[in-house]
């Protein structure tokens, strides 16, 4: 792609924990864009692994000079990011997660519009696939792909042209935007670029989600795992309202509400009996819609996919919502801290 982007020195930032599965597959995609050798550094930040990670990068670094390894004893995101950035030494900075796999275009396509839109900061779509070759797995995959796990979040459906919006899965940043509004909140063990990218745009930035750029996401593989996930962002969402002072969409609140309102009737019901039926009701209504989804997300995948895609749905919701209702709570509580216990998981979406 001869334009702008090649002319650039870009530093990728990734940040891992416990990812061999996936990082190998992850750096050689990254180490085969689109850019000469020379304009592109990878910085990849270990949070501690056990299982090995930090040693298969230090293997793939003794080959390939653009990838350096970065540790991060705190363990969570947003201090590995802090680490890298600190070290990088490009014109732009691309954050991207050990969990996925891009295009060789994707970071030449990033700068490019970067560069001619003037924006601070640009991504593309998020497609994601099974992270194995299970039911389970791609029932988790078809939840998230599906507009009733995740509601209407462009950069998961995609668009056909730049559209400005709230944030972007993987940032792709000129260097000055750090220097202007400081670095990630270590406090935000989950959500930190939301975090961020409000506080870009409140301070006059621009964010585009841009066309023909897409990466490739491996879901998680089991219910547990994904609870844990959506938990966490559920739990660390108040916090991230708290610190810009909005809420920055209405889908956000949506787990909470559905949480808070099935508790309410549990408990009105207790007093009084005529509640019930409403109760079972709204159980029934969202139960109906996660099955008709269900159906339609695993749509040629088989019966078992579809089963684990109804069973996901709510494990999404209400984990997140849960997490939110928790989090609310030790905030206003004042006990809102950040937790390295709930940091110590792989470190990507």
């Amino acid at each position: 792609m001869a334009t702008a982007a090649v002319r650039l020195r870009v530093s990728v930032i990734m940040p891992c924990r416990n990812e061999r599965a996936h990082i190998r597959q992850s750096l050689a995609s990254v180490l085969a864009s689109d850019l000469p050798p020379g304009d592109m550094e990878v910085l990849v930040v270990d949070g501690a692994s056990t299982d090995g990670t930090a040693d298969l990068v230090r293997e793939i670094a003794r080959s390939e000079p653009r990838v350096r390894l970065l540790e991060n004893p705190a363990r969570i995101v947003p201090t590995a990011l802090n680490l890298a950035i600190r070290e990088a030494a490009g014109d732009v900075i691309v954050r991207l997660d050990a969990h996925n796999e891009y295009p060789p275009e994707y970071i030449p396509r990033l700068v490019d519009w970067l560069e001619r839109t003037g924006a601070d900061n640009v991504g593309g779509a998020w497609i994601t696939r099974p992270g194995a070759p299970t039911p389970v797995a791609q029932g988790i995959a078809c939840a998230l792909t599906h507009p009733f796990g995740i509601g209407n979040a462009k950069y998961r459906l995609g668009v056909s042209e730049p559209v400005r919006v709230d944030t972007v899965p993987f940032g792709c940043y000129r260097r000055d935007v750090f220097d202007r509004i400081g670095l990630f909140d270590e406090e935000m063990v989950r959500n930190q670029d939301d975090e961020f990218n409000l506080r870009l745009l409140r301070a006059g930035g621009t964010i585009l989600l841009v066309p023909d750029v897409v990466s490739y996401y491996h879901a998680r593989t089991s219910f547990r795992q994904l609870a844990r996930m959506y938990y966490q962002y559920g739990y660390y969402k108040p916090l991230v309202i708290r610190k810009v002072g909005a809420v920055m969409t209405v889908r956000q609140l949506a787990p909470a509400a559905l949480v808070l309102g099935l508790l309410a009737l549990a408990a009105g019901s207790l007093a009084w009996i005529t509640l019930l039926p409403v109760l079972a009701v709204a159980m029934m209504v969202y139960l109906v819609a996660a099955a008709i989804a269900a159906a339609r997300a695993a749509k040629g995948m088989g019966w078992r996919a579809a089963v684990s895609s109804f069973l996901a749905f709510p494990i999404l919701h209400f984990g997140y919502g849960i997490g939110f209702l928790w989090g609310a709570a030790r905030l206003a509580a004042g006990r809102h801290r950040p937790s390295t216990s709930l940091g110590a998981v792989p470190i990507s979406r």
